[in-house]
């Protein structure tokens, strides 16, 4: 019965921090409203290339928003199948013995698990999804850095780009 109690802990960590990962994202769709409102009535080029930063954000932000909803559903899941476990493991315990109830709180654990690893697993792409708003947002800073900044500083100076991601 311990196991159960364990696995209940882990999932209260992970609603916790996916709660507060959502939070982020709704301040950030907000910040991101107010920026573009304010730019709205602006005219010029640097303000378009600005604003297309902006939907493309709104756009990941939504898609992060939807990602963690799914992995709080899996996560309250996971907690719930935990409790049903605990709850089977003394029921099984009280009534008289047949083996054929004993494999209930195992199945009933191991949706749980499987609850637990999928919420999990949304959260890895969430976390790539975030990355990749974050790096939209430093090329974007960059850009507009080389822009203003002076040729010798800019040139001191070069991106660093990982390996891993194609620079668009």
């Amino acid at each position: 019965m311990i196991t159960p109690a364990v696995l209940i802990s882990a999932c209260s960590g992970m609603i916790l921090s996916t709660s507060s990962r959502l939070g982020r994202v709704v301040d950030r769709v907000r910040s991101l409203s107010d920026k573009l409102e304010e730019l709205a009535p602006k005219p010029g080029a640097d303000i378009k290339e600005r604003q297309a930063i902006i939907f493309a954000q709104l756009d990941k932000l939504t898609s992060r928003a939807r990602i963690l909803q799914r992995s709080m559903v899996a996560f309250y899941l996971a907690t719930g199948m935990f409790v049903a476990t605990s709850v089977a493991i003394g029921v099984v315990a009280v009534i008289p013995s047949t083996p054929h109830y004993n494999l209930v709180p195992i199945v009933v654990g191991l949706l749980g698990a499987c609850f637990l690893f999928y919420g999990s697993i949304l959260l890895i792409f969430e976390a790539r999804l975030a990355l990749s708003t974050v790096h939209a947002e430093m090329d974007y800073t960059w850009r507009l850095t080389t822009r203003v900044a002076p040729a010798d500083l800019v040139e001191q100076y070069k991106p660093h780009f990982v390996h891993f991601r194609s620079r668009k």
